[in-house]
């Protein structure tokens, strides 16, 4: 566990100094924004809509920048370094703290501005806390996953989203349910299908990665 935080450590000092997956994620999700609030301001979208619209800014917008994290160890060849000072698992660990830090940024600076520019009413503003967070773990968990598969391809942008996709889509689901339960006047329990099955799959995709880590990072 120490050295998966000195991993994570290490990366959070480089992305400071570079800003290269801050700055892919923000500005993909701010332009992102600013379209959809064009394309959709003459009207009122519904608010089913606007959930959807919600995870999908944040999916692509991750998308834009969780790879890095995998991809520039391979590109500054230091990933056979890594491999000799730290375990399979201490390297999951820490790329994966790494993700779910640069989600809560995300998550941060998009959603108060989606909230704002697409009057999406909110009823719940608990619920939907607890739904983006407990989804941050299931996005970052199978993302980290996903970038350490295909950082040593050559069509590395376009590999990672579609493989994430059809992983993630659980997430995005049930992330689009209770984000629409918490915009409408709708109590705990009638999302808590959709909470318990973002938690169950945030565990089981956590530890299968970790699990299997090892196979993948090694090959």
């Amino acid at each position: 566990m120490i050295k998966a935080y000195y991993i994570f450590r290490k990366d959070l000092l480089q992305e400071f100094k570079t800003r290269f997956a801050m700055n892919a994620i923000l500005l993909f999700a701010v332009v992102t924004l600013s379209a959809v609030s064009f394309a959709i301001g003459t009207f009122t979208a519904r608010q089913e809509v606007l959930s959807a619209l919600l995870w999908i800014i944040l999916f692509f917008s991750s998308m834009s920048g969780l790879s890095h994290i995998f991809v520039k160890e391979e590109e500054a060849k230091t990933a056979d370094t890594l491999k000799l000072v730290a375990s399979a698992s201490a390297i999951f660990l820490g790329k994966f703290l790494f993700n779910i830090v640069l989600l809560f940024l995300l998550e941060i600076i998009v959603v108060p501005l989606f909230i704002a520019l697409m009057n999406f009413n909110v009823q719940n503003y608990l619920l939907l806390f607890f739904t983006l967070f407990i989804g941050s773990f299931g996005l970052a968990g199978g993302g980290t996953m996903v970038a350490a598969i295909i950082s040593k391809s050559g069509a590395k942008g376009a590999l990672f989203t579609v493989l994430s996709f059809p992983i993630l889509l659980p997430v995005l689901v049930s992330g689009i349910s209770a984000t629409k339960i918490a915009s409408q006047e709708q109590g705990w329990m009638t999302a808590y299908s959709e909470l318990q099955t973002l938690f169950a799959f945030s565990v089981v995709i956590i530890t299968a990665s970790i699990l299997l880590f090892d196979f993948v990072w090694n090959e």
